[in-house]
């Protein structure tokens, strides 16, 4: 149904039209504004829905050109009052805007005069409103549009609408409105590539980002320079914590706490130096022992004397249980000990002094010769291989020095004179220090000191002065026999030998009676009478002899096994046996040697035990060399310590 409004004479007072409107009120406004004498033309459509619920009213002033329906211009003294009235009433939704389609099944319109006076005045302006309204499938198509008044209007039965107006129908499918895109969607424009080869960027050139090399590279045969790592982009805060992280983080490793303990080999070997080793070399307890309460202090500030103990600890506990890691490891302590020493040694020859003139030693530098010496004897060395440490130790205690520790200067004088005096007895060239001489300390023999102090026996209480005066009174009459003199003893030397034989007799030891020390100490001095009667008389059975050797005997089987003495015990039984020639007392001394053995394990013990039986093999034999057991050592080429 089309209805159309023409202002005609009588004059239309009042236009009023209401209707579902898919323009907002801005358009209709713009619309019906007066600066156009255009038509309004409102078709219904059904493929538009209503976007909101609104009134609009649009008012026509007057004051404007009015023309019939011939299109002649009327009269413009006519000042009548007109408005058009349209009122809409549509649903709001939130997604479309004043702009959006409409939907409605019915479209009201109204269209009245606003006042009926001066109906005789021809009408200034021609309002064509064609309102058509049509039902298609449910919804109301609404379509404004404006022509030109001053064009010719068509005068048919369409409404007065102008063919030319009429919109030319596109040729083909309509366009499917398309939503609106959100700015994700967006197609961004691509910048320029910032992940192609260095190559390629430095040339300018478009990389096609093969790897390891692109192809365009390879093309052009130039070499591919790689790519950049990727950054991965962090916030401000992620970085600050990095850094602060990287800039704090902790090395795992750690320094040695001390010096030489590296591993657990080593952690292996001082246990065993301090719950098993250290009792081996003197009669003091755990809670005395100067080589724990001494010198493995000093160790722990001197790398050197460290490898040293590590050194002998290893080669008594490698004798125990061999193990190829544990052989490694002690060698490795060995070698690093001897290259300090070394160093130190040569440091001592450049004649640094002390401001009052003595030489600077220190302490660490002589205990390590004396570890070295024990070394020698853990591993039961035969080719005179402590000889080079012992004359180390006396050269550097016959310095003019002066410790800072008067207690460790004791103990090493003390251990020093005890090996010096046994090296002695078993060597052809080896003699002890002259411990006269008023240069040496003088607190060795002083009569102040207890014996009990002692950290071995013969030294403090005096049986070694008389050990070294025997020596001296063999070697002279060894000198005689070498040369077939007559007599081989003089009288000088028999003197003298009578001499020290009252001094032993009158010698009382001064350790607690009926203990495990004065039995050794007991068996020291038997065995010290045995020595200097082998010296003097010559090399066959007698009963005096026999009697000292059981003496001695009796003083070995009673000390208890286990005890500390039984470190002190090779050097007696060496001589007891060297002086053994009846068969029954032979069992007892091969029993003191094993249970010394199972007691030290101490290398040194076998080899002395195959002296004592060459020995007796050479007294069975009647044959008189077996007087000169040093001699003996030489032939079977042994050279080593009986301590």
């Amino acid at each position: 149904m089309v209805l159309v409004l023409h202002p005609y004479p009588p004059s239309l007072e009042q236009l009023s039209l209401r209707s579902s409107l898919s323009t907002t009120s801005s358009i209709v406004r713009s619309a019906l504004s007066p600066r156009s004498t255009d038509t309004l033309e409102v078709t219904p459509s059904s493929e538009w829905s209503p976007p909101l619920r609104q009134d609009v009213t649009a008012s026509v002033p007057a004051s404007t050109i009015y023309r019939d329906a011939n299109g002649t211009l009327l009269d413009r003294s006519w000042s009548g009052h007109s408005h058009l009235e349209v009122n809409t009433s549509l649903r709001p939704t939130n997604e479309q805007s004043s702009m959006s389609p409409l939907s409605s099944s019915t479209l009201g319109s109204e269209l009245c005069s606003s006042s009926d006076t001066e109906a005789d005045e021809e009408p200034r302006r021609i309002v064509d409103v064609a309102v058509k309204l049509e039902d298609d499938e449910g919804g109301v198509t609404e379509n404004i549009k404006r022509a030109d008044s001053s064009d010719d209007l068509d005068s048919k039965a369409d409404g007065g609408r102008r063919k030319d107006s009429i919109p030319k129908k596109k040729r083909g499918r309509p366009k499917k409105p398309q939503p609106p895109q959100s700015a994700m969607q967006v197609k961004m424009t691509k910048g320029r590539s910032k992940t192609g080869c260095l190559t390629c960027r430095r040339r300018k050139k478009k990389c096609d980002e093969a790897k390891p090399s692109c192809l365009n590279c390879q093309k052009n045969a130039v070499v591919c320079e790689g790519y950049t790592l990727k950054q991965v982009w962090r916030s401000g805060k992620d970085r600050t914590t990095e850094v602060r992280r990287v800039s704090f983080t902790v090395p795992r490793g750690l320094p040695f706490l001390v010096n030489g303990i590296e591993t657990d080999v080593d952690r292996h070997f001082l246990d065993h130096f301090v719950y098993n080793l250290s009792h081996l070399f003197t009669l003091h307890d755990d809670s005395t022992n100067p080589f724990k309460d001494i010198l493995l202090p000093m160790a722990t500030q001197h790398k050197g004397l460290m490898h040293s103990l590590l050194a002998l600890s290893g080669s008594h506990f490698v004798a125990e249980k061999p193990d190829p890691v544990f052989n490694e490891r002690q060698d490795y302590h060995f070698a690093e000990a001897i290259s300090t020493l070394r160093a130190n040694i040569e440091a001592t020859n450049e004649g640094a002094k002390e401001p009052e003139g003595g030489l600077i030693v220190e302490d660490p530098t002589v205990a390590s010769t004396i570890v070295h010496c024990l070394i020698c004897i853990s591993q039961g060395t035969t080719k005179g291989e402590h000889r080079d440490h012992m004359n180390g130790a006396r050269e550097l205690l016959k310095l003019d020095r002066k410790s800072k520790n008067p207690e460790f200067q004791q103990f090493i004088w003390e251990f020093f004179m005890y090996h010096d005096v046994s090296n002695s007895l078993t060597s052809l060239d080896w003699r002890p220090v002259n411990y006269d001489d008023p240069s040496l300390p003088n607190f060795v023999f002083q009569a102040t000191i207890q014996p009990q102090s002692g950290v071995v026996l013969g030294v403090i209480d005096g049986l070694y002065k008389y050990l070294k005066k025997i020596t001296a009174l063999r070697d002279n009459i060894r000198a005689r026999k070498a040369a077939n003199l007559q007599p081989v003893v003089l009288y000088e030397f028999l003197s003298e030998a009578v001499s020290i034989d009252a001094e032993i007799r009158a010698w009382e030891s001064k350790q607690e009676p009926e203990t495990s020390r004065w039995l050794a100490a007991e068996l020291y001095r038997q065995c010290t009478w045995v020595y200097l009667y082998r010296t003097i008389q010559a090399s066959k059975p007698n009963p005096n002899l026999s009697a000292a050797v059981d003496a001695g005997l009796d003083c070995l089987r009673a000390i208890p096994r286990g005890e500390s003495t039984q470190c002190i015990l090779l050097m007696p039984l060496f001589i007891l046996g060297c002086a053994a020639f009846e068969e029954r007392q032979r069992p007892d001394l091969e029993i003191g040697f094993d249970n010394l053995q199972a007691y030290s394990n101490l290398g040194n013990i076998k080899p002395a035990k195959q002296i004592v039986r060459r020995v007796w093999e050479m007294m069975d034999a009647g044959d008189e060399r077996s007087w000169d057991w040093e001699t003996i050592m030489v032939d079977m080429g042994l050279d080593l310590l009986v301590t």
